[in-house]
C-alpha cells in the first residue's frame, strides 16, 4: 500500500512536467464538427468517390493531423471524407491522396487484419454521444472489412487492445453486416463504406449528433494522422475526443435478422486396437431483433462454434492458471459491457465473468450449448445487459447447467462510470452425472472516475456466494492511473479472499493475496538525435502477499524502450524476481520446486523491426536466476509477407531450465499460414508443436468463404498427435463443413 501511496504522491510532479511538455493547443482547441447530407440517390459502391453525384453537395472533411512521427502537425498527404446518408444506411466516402501511390502498403486481406501494418483508414462513430463507447470501422487499399465495438474508450488490458477475450475494451471480434470497396488510382487510393443504420445501436430521437473520429495511416512514413488534434499517447478509441456529425435525420429501423445454420462432421479416432469413423449432422439457429434502436435481443438455439481458431498452446512454468481468451462470436458481442475484473502486467488476474465457463470443460473439451439469450445495450441512458444460456448434460461427465449475468451501467461525464453486475450458475438434476462444480453465485459493484484530461481512478469490490464453502468470500481493486503525452504514471491494490469463487469468472491464483503494482513510464521524443522518435525509460513492480504477511512473489522491471522513425525497437531491461514457494510443486515432469524464498535477477533484450515490411522479426531474449537455478528463454516470432493475399507467421518459444532438482528443455513452436483469395475467400492454418507434456502436435486448417457479418461457408480440419515425428501417431481428426446464411426478415 506505501507504493500505492508514493504513486499518488508524485501526480503533482507529473503534472507539471507534462504541462512544460504538451502538445501545443490541443486540448483547448475546439472540437472539429461537420455535418452529413441527406440523399435519395444513394453512391455507386464501387470505390470511386469523385464524379459520383451523391457526393456533390457535401463539403469534404480534409483536415488532418498527426500524432506521429510528427506531433501536432498536419498530415503529410490530403485526406477527403464525404458524409452522406440515405433512409437505410450511412455513406463514407474517401479518397486518401498519396503522391506516391506506387509505395502504398497492403499487409493482409484477412477481415478484421490488423490496420496498424498497412496503409489504412478508419473510423468511429459515438453514436450515443456519450464520450466512452463506439463502433469502429474501417478496411486498407485492398479493401478488406474491419470492424470492433468500443467500450470504456478501449481500456482494459491495461490500456492494451485486447484482440479476444472478455476483459478488453476494445473488442475486434464484433462483426456487423455492412460493405466496403475500395481503389487505388493514380492519386492514390479511395473507399466507400455503406453502413445500415439497423447494424448500429443509437437513441431514439429523430434529430441526432453522433461523436466522430478518423485515422489514416501512411505505413512506409510511419504515420498516424487523425481528424481530431490528439495527443500522441491516444488512439482512435479515445471517443472523448471526437468531433461531431450532426444534419442526421435517422429512421427507426425494423431489425429482424435470423442466421440458421447446418453442419457436417465426420470424426476418425486412433485408439489402439480400435480406429472407426464417425459421422453427424446437426442444424441450428441464432436470431437478432432490434427491441428498440438503442436495444437488441439475440437468441440462440443450438449454439455452435465449429468455424472457430482452436486455442494457441501455452507453457505453464509456475503453479497458477493459464487464461486462455475468449474466441467464439456470440460471447464476444458487447463482451466489454460483462466486463469487471483485474488485468495488469502480467496478464489476466481476476474475472468476474469468463465466457468460456459456457460450454467449454476444465481440459478445453466441448460441453453442448443447448442455447441461450441475451439483451443488450441502453435504455433511459442506462446500459443493460442480460444473458442467459444453458449447457446440455453429458453423461457421466457434466450437468446440465445454467449460467446467467445481469448487468447495469450508468456513463458519466469526463469518462466517469458506476455500475452493478450478478451472475449465477446453477446445475439441474443430473442422473448420475457428476456436475463440475458446485452451485455459485456473485455480485460486483464498479466504479470509474475521470479527472481531468489525464488521470482515471477505477475499481470494483465483490462478493461471491458458494454454499460449500465457508472462509471469506469477497474481491475488490482500486486503480489510479493517469496517462499524458509524457508521462505513464499507474498504481493499483487488489486484495482476493481465501474463498472468493467466481463460479462463472476466472482467478489465477486461487489462494488468498494482496497484491501492489506500480509503474512510472517517461516517454522523450528528442529532436535530430539519430532517427530516434522515442526514448521511453520505466520502471514497475508487483508483488504478492498472503493474509499472514508472507511475500508469494515479487518482481522489480527496470527498462528502456528505443523507438527509432525506421519503426526498429530495441527494449533493454533488467528484473528483479522472487518467488516464495509454500508447498513443493511439480514444475515439468518429475522435476519438483523445494518451498522456500528464491530471490534473482534476470537480464532482458527485446528486438523489432518495421513490422510493415515483407519480412519482419520480433524477438526476446531472457536470462537469470529461476527457483535457485537457471533460466534462459528465447521467443521469437517471424512474419513474411509474400503479397497482400500470402502471409506466413513463424513462433518459437525455447525455455533452458537447469534446477537443483533436475533439468529440462521446453520447445513451443507455431505456425500461422493464410491465404486470401479474396477478402471474403481464404484459407487458414495454425499448425502446433509442443514438448511440454510429452510431443504434441496440432493442426486446424480453415476454408471460409463469407457472405456478410462472419457468415458462409466453413470447411474446418483439425489434427492432433502425439509422437517425435509429425502427425504420425494420430490421437483423432475431425472435418467439420458449416453453412450458415443471414437473413434479413425486416428491412
Amino acid at each position: 500500500m506505501r507504493l500505492f501511496v508514493y504513486l499518488l504522491a508524485f501526480l503533482p510532479l507529473a503534472v507539471t512536467v507534462n504541462a512544460q511538455y504538451s502538445m501545443p493547443g490541443a486540448p483547448d482547441e475546439p472540437v472539429p464538427t461537420s455535418a452529413a447530407v441527406h440523399t435519395e440517390v444513394a453512391p455507386v459502391l464501387d470505390g470511386l468517390v469523385i464524379g459520383d453525384p451523391a457526393y456533390s453537395q457535401t463539403v469534404p472533411i480534409s483536415q488532418f493531423w498527426q500524432t506521429t512521427p510528427q506531433e501536432g502537425q498536419p498530415a503529410s498527404e490530403r485526406t477527403e471524407v464525404y458524409l452522406v446518408y440515405t433512409d437505410r444506411a450511412l455513406y463514407v466516402g474517401v479518397i486518401c491522396y498519396d503522391r506516391e501511390p506506387e509505395a502504398i502498403i497492403v499487409s493482409d486481406t484477412r477481415r478484421d487484419a490488423p490496420l496498424d501494418e498497412t496503409d489504412s483508414f478508419q473510423m468511429i462513430l459515438d453514436t450515443f454521444l456519450d464520450g466512452q463507447n463506439g463502433f469502429v470501422f474501417g478496411t486498407n487499399p485492398a479493401g478488406i472489412e474491419y470492424d470492433a465495438q468500443v467500450t470504456k474508450e478501449g481500456q482494459g488490458g491495461f490500456g492494451a487492445r485486447q484482440q479476444a477475450g472478455s476483459g478488453g475494451g476494445f473488442n475486434i471480434n464484433w462483426d456487423g453486416s455492412w460493405d466496403v470497396q475500395t481503389s487505388i488510382t493514380d492519386e492514390g487510393w479511395s473507399a466507400e463504406f455503406e453502413i445500415p443504420f439497423r447494424t448500429i445501436r443509437f437513441p431514439a430521437s429523430r434529430q441526432q449528433t453522433w461523436g466522430i473520429n478518423f485515422q489514416r495511416n501512411i505505413r512506409r512514413r510511419n504515420e498516424r494522422a487523425f481528424w481530431t488534434r490528439m495527443p500522441r499517447q491516444h488512439q482512435l478509441s479515445r471517443v472523448s475526443q471526437a468531433g461531431r456529425v450532426s444534419g442526421l435525420t435517422v429512421p427507426q429501423p425494423r431489425n429482424l435478422q435470423v442466421v440458421p445454420y447446418t453442419l457436417g462432421q465426420v470424426t476418425r479416432t486412433f485408439e489402439p486396437g480400435d480406429r472407426h469413423v464417425e459421422t453427424s449432422g446437426d442444424l441450428g439457429l441464432d436470431l437478432k431483433y432490434s427491441v428498440t434502436p438503442s436495444l437488441t435481443l439475440d437468441a440462440s438455439y443450438n449454439t455452435d462454434f465449429a468455424q472457430v481458431e482452436v486455442d494457441e498452446q501455452q507453457v505453464n512454468l509456475d503453479r497458477f492458471n493459464l487464461f486462455f481468451p475468449e474466441k467464439r462470436p456470440f460471447f464476444l458481442e458487447n463482451a466489454g459491457l460483462f466486463s469487471i475484473g483485474v488485468s495488469e502486467f502480467s496478464g489476466q488476474e481476476v474475472e468476474l465473468f469468463f465466457s468460456r465457463r459456457i460450454g467449454i470443460g476444465p481440459s478445453g473439451e466441448v460441453i453442448p450449448i443447448l442455447g441461450g439469450t441475451r439483451l443488450s445495450g441502453q435504455m433511459a441512458g442506462v446500459n443493460v445487459g442480460l444473458l442467459t444460456m444453458q449447457t446440455r448434460e453429458v453423461q457421466g461427465a457434466a450437468a446440465g447447467t445454467n449460467f446467467s449475468v445481469a448487468r447495469i451501467r450508468k456513463d458519466l461525464a469526463n469518462r466517469s462510470a458506476v455500475g452493478v453486475m450478478a451472475t449465477s450458475r446453477l446445475h439441474r438434476d443430473a442422473g448420475d452425472a457428476t456436475p463440475l462444480e458446485e452451485d455459485n453465485q456473485a455480485v460486483a459493484v464498479d466504479g470509474r472516475w475521470g479527472i481531468g484530461e489525464f488521470a482515471t481512478i477505477s475499481g470494483f469490490v465483490a462478493r461471491t456466494f458458494s454454499p460449500h464453502l465457508e472462509g471469506a468470500e469477497h474481491a475488490y481493486n482500486i486503480n489510479a492511473d493517469y496517462v499524458s503525452n509524457v508521462w505513464r504514471i499507474n498504481g493499483t491494490f487488489t486484495e482476493v479472499a481465501e474463498d472468493f469463487n467466481p463460479g462463472i469468472g476466472f482467478l489465477r491464483r486461487s489462494n488468498e493475496y494482496r497484491k501492489i503494482t506500480g509503474l512510472v513510464l517517461y516517454a522523450w521524443r528528442p529532436e535530430n538525435s539519430l532517427g530516434l522518435l522515442e526514448l521511453r525509460p520505466h520502471v514497475s513492480y508487483q508483488g504478492y502477499w498472503d493474509f499472514a504477511g508472507f511475500q508469494e512473489g515479487g518482481r522489480w522491471h527496470i527498462d528502456n524502450h528505443w523507438e527509432w522513425k525506421s519503426g526498429f525497437e530495441v527494449h533493454t531491461g533488467i528484473n528483479l524476481t522472487r518467488e516464495g514457494v509454500q508447498e513443493d510443486f511439480e514444475i515439468s515432469g518429475k522435476v519438483r520446486i523445494p518451498a522456500g524464498t528464491y530471490d534473482h535477477r534476470e537480464a532482458q533484450l527485446v528486438l523489432i523491426t518495421n513490422q510493415g515490411r515483407k519480412i519482419s522479426i520480433s524477438s526476446r531474449a531472457v536470462l537469470g536466476g529461476f527457483f535457485g537455478g537457471t533460466r534462459r528463454n528465447v521467443s521469437t516470432t517471424l512474419r513474411i509477407r509474400a503479397n497482400e493475399a500470402l502471409t506466413t507467421e513463424f513462433d518459437w518459444s525455447h525455455n533452458d531450465v537447469r534446477l537443483p532438482g533436475g533439468d529440462f528443455v521446453i520447445n513451443l513452436v507455431q505456425t500461422r499460414i493464410s491465404y486470401s483469395f479474396t477478402p471474403r475467400l481464404y484459407v487458414q492454418g495454425l499448425f502446433q508443436y509442443s514438448n511440454s507434456i510429452g510431443d504434441l502436435w496440432s493442426a486446424n486448417l480453415r476454408l471460409g468463404w463469407l457472405q456478410t457479418a462472419n457468415t458462409g461457408l466453413f470447411v474446418v480440419l483439425n489434427d492432433v498427435s502425439e509422437s517425435s515425428q509429425p502427425f504420425h501417431n494420430s490421437l483423432g481428426r475431425t472435418i467439420t463443413v458449416k453453412y450458415s446464411r443471414l437473413l434479413n426478415v425486416l428491412r
